[in-house]
């Protein structure tokens, strides 16, 4: 069987099993409760049929999705014992938050610092990376709490000895917690903000010391954000697992109900992408004259191989060679997009707010607005370490809920629809950093329009 028939297989079975559930459901027609478990389950077969004919991990890990739902519905007794198999999957994702900022800050800083090398380009680049970002932010903050997503999810009953007791903090107090005392303890204690704060010092330093002195580290910085970057696409091969056994806990314990939260965020987040894209991205296009049709030829392959794999990273030499064809010099594409992958993913930080206030409205803890300011200012420094692989925003999520006293409960059921809000933030990833690229060129009298075929 080819891919294309498998898929119209999938398409068929999946139609027909929710065609029946909707008739049974409005009782239009009596459908036999074995004849709903099998129509469902034959088109659990059918997607596993069109997953092993794609060999996609994006398809198996929507595939497991399904699975982990379907799981979770029939057996309830067995998905309850699968949480392991996504705790497993999130401890391994948390082993990957020190080293993975501590190499990218750092190499990010030291290996541009040169303010002779740099000049304008670098403070011009911070700066437009920090405003729009920040807007990136407040969108995502407005948007979780004008639809409250989170509310009135009830945690599970054996995790509520798990939720912290958050003693009331002074300014001092939170003043102090951002520094580090140990760098060993804030790894050990997964105190985020702490490493971003220590990597960001180090970095500096660094880039203070003789050259035959930075070099050795440098290099060292570089290679190791290599090999956390294939550290964490081997993880994410335990992703379908981890992703099928979360969302099969989920449904199993608190039932399909809880879904229609995961759509509210889901649908939250889209909706709060759309508008950053028209009511940023798209006024600062025209504002600097930005040939809108050739940017979008420009950008549709990248965007789309970003959208396919959830990794900003995967896209970036298609993106480099097309706006370099576009008319941004070579010097410009090869010093900003680098650096925005690190600094600049607008779709990430906009997802981390919205995410952040999701986990404490699941929780029940009702942050002030200045709570909730803290943490976006948080988020402001934690999301610039963020590298562009799958599913790295985790990482930030993880540490940042367990620095302001959040369970990480809620976590486990974001999980579940993770792969279909990675796929639109990193997109919205990918054109931030494509036209920031643009803008930098043109704020530097450099951009000349090409003819180049995309």
């Amino acid at each position: 069987m080819k891919l294309k028939q498998a898929g119209f297989a999938a398409l068929i079975a999946a139609t027909i099993a929710a065609i029946l559930a909707f008739v049974n459901h409005y009782n239009l027609i009596a459908v036999s409760p074995i004849a709903l478990l099998f129509s469902r389950w034959l088109a659990v077969v059918a997607l596993i049929l069109f997953a092993v004919k794609k060999k996609s991990l994006t398809s198996w890990i929507l595939i497991s999705m399904v699975i982990g739902a379907e799981i979770g519905h029939d057996y309830p007794e067995v998905a309850m014992n699968l949480q392991v198999l996504s705790k497993v999957f999130l401890k391994m994702i948390k082993a990957i938050v020190a080293p993975l900022l501590f190499a990218t800050l750092v190499y990010g800083i030291a290996g541009h610092a040169d303010l002779k090398q740099v000049g304008r380009m670098g403070w011009k680049s911070i700066v437009y990376f920090e405003i729009v970002t920040t807007l990136a932010l407040f969108i995502g903050l407005a948007a979780i709490n004008i639809s409250q997503a989170g509310a009135g999810i009830k945690p599970p009953a054996s995790l509520h000895e798990e939720l912290p007791h958050v003693p009331p903090q002074s300014w001092t107090d939170i003043i102090l917690h951002i520094f580090p005392e140990n760098i060993a303890k804030s790894v050990a204690e997964g105190q985020i903000l702490q490493i971003v704060v220590f990597s960001i010092i180090f970095g500096i330093a660094l880039a203070m010391v003789r050259e035959d002195k930075r070099m050795p580290m440098l290099q060292f910085t570089e290679s190791l954000a290599e090999v956390m970057f294939k550290f964490t696409n081997v993880v994410m091969y335990f992703a379908p697992i981890g992703v099928g056994a979360a969302i099969a806990y989920t449904v199993g314990h608190m039932g399909l109900g809880i879904l229609l939260n995961l759509i509210q965020l889901l649908f939250t987040l889209y909706v709060a992408l759309i508008i950053f894209l028209l009511g940023v991205l798209l006024p600062i296009a025209l504002l600097v004259g930005v040939p809108i049709k050739k940017f979008l030829q420009a950008i549709a392959g990248p965007v789309s191989i970003a959208f396919a794999t959830t990794s900003s990273e995967a896209a970036l030499p298609r993106a480099m060679e097309n706006l370099e064809k576009l008319g941004v010099p070579r010097k410009i594409v090869a010093f900003v997009m680098p650096t925005g992958y690190s600094f600049n993913l607008d779709g990430t930080t906009l997802y981390l707010a919205l995410a952040s206030i999701f986990v404490s409205q699941a929780a029940g803890i009702d942050f002030s607005l200045g709570q909730q300011l803290l943490i976006v200012f948080t988020l402001m420094l934690t999301s610039k370490g963020v590298a562009g692989v799958p599913r790295a925003s985790l990482v930030i999520l993880l540490g940042t809920a367990s620095s302001f006293g959040m369970p990480s409960w809620p976590i486990f059921i974001i999980l579940g629809i993770d792969e279909l809000m990675d796929m639109a933030r990193t997109s919205v990833n990918v054109i931030g950093n494509c036209l920031a690229t643009i803008v930098i060129a043109k704020w530097e009298g450099e951009f000349v329009e090409g003819e180049g075929e995309f």
